[in-house]
């Protein structure tokens, strides 16, 4: 993590932040779908309760969350049980009015920029399944989610809107590879866990190469050396939104967004199948 990275992650919140409140408040219908059975209230909702929680979380002092029943399903919910721990959020986080989200995202943005100011971007953070994230990669996990749900948002109100790769090469260097260094806890359990060993070799315009090797249901970061059964060469805007199923794997190559090479790319789907993105 380099103190560039940490300077970009920081001034992307506010600014992404900043987009989704107006865009919220321009929605014609938040009582629309916009993601599965989710109303774009909904879908801000969830934003939003991340951005609460996080004010505590990355404090990392043990103390309590502004949403306590959450606290269990957090430290033990695995990627195929996060969609009930997402219902039960939405429960506890009643707010769906397109203004008073708008407003309570922004000053809980605010807050997660204050208390994070002074803490070392590389200090590991309780986060899902009992993975640990560096503070950064929190940051950078926030505004990705602000990025994909903006997109939900816009689809559902029939505007047109664009991820900026460079916000998205943060997400997968400090939150995605940052947890892997960290340890993923609980997130991969219910994977269905294989002795082969897939490792797959990530390379961008935007990103330091790094390569992902699976195996027996737990995931390592890695050093390129040469050795890796698949290459990707990718744009992180293409890349990240079809790893949370945005846009499809045809499209994304459709795109040229996303480029397999290496000697057994047949190992892809596997690795995706394991490797899913909570």
């Amino acid at each position: 993590m380099t103190v560039e990275q940490w300077h970009a992650v920081r001034a992307a919140l506010p600014e992404v932040g900043g987009r989704f409140a107006d865009l919220l408040t321009e929605v014609p219908d938040p009582h629309a779908r916009s993601l599965g059975e989710w109303s774009i209230a909904e879908t801000a909702a969830h934003v939003g309760m991340i951005a609460l929680m996080y004010r505590a979380m990355i404090r990392g002092d043990g103390g309590p969350l502004p949403l306590p029943d959450l606290a269990e399903p957090i430290g033990s919910v695995s990627v195929d049980a996060i969609a009930g721990m997402n219902a039960l959020a939405l429960r506890l986080y009643p707010e769906r009015d397109p203004l008073r989200l708008a407003e309570r995202l922004r000053t809980d943005i605010a807050e997660v920029l204050l208390v994070s100011a002074d803490l070392d971007p590389e200090k590991p953070v309780w986060w899902l399944g009992g993975s640990r994230v560096p503070v950064a990669g929190v940051l950078a996990h926030l505004v990705n989610e602000l990025l994909i749900h903006d997109l939900d948002i816009a689809r559902a109100a029939g505007r047109p809107w664009r991820i900026p790769a460079r916000l998205e090469a943060l997400f997968l260097e400090l939150f995605l590879f940052g947890m892997v260094a960290g340890g993923m806890g609980h997130l991969l359990d219910d994977a269905k866990p294989s002795p082969r060993r897939i490792a797959v070799e990530f390379r961008s315009a935007y990103t330091t190469p790094a390569v992902l090797a699976l195996q027996h249901g737990r995931l390592r970061l890695e050093k390129p050396d040469g050795t890796a059964d698949v290459r990707l060469r990718f744009d992180p805007a293409v890349l990240v939104p079809m790893m949370f199923g945005r846009i499809s794997k045809l499209r994304a190559a459709l795109l040229g967004g996303v480029w397999v090479s290496g000697p057994r790319p047949w190992l892809l789907p596997e690795f995706l199948r394991t490797v899913r993105m909570p």
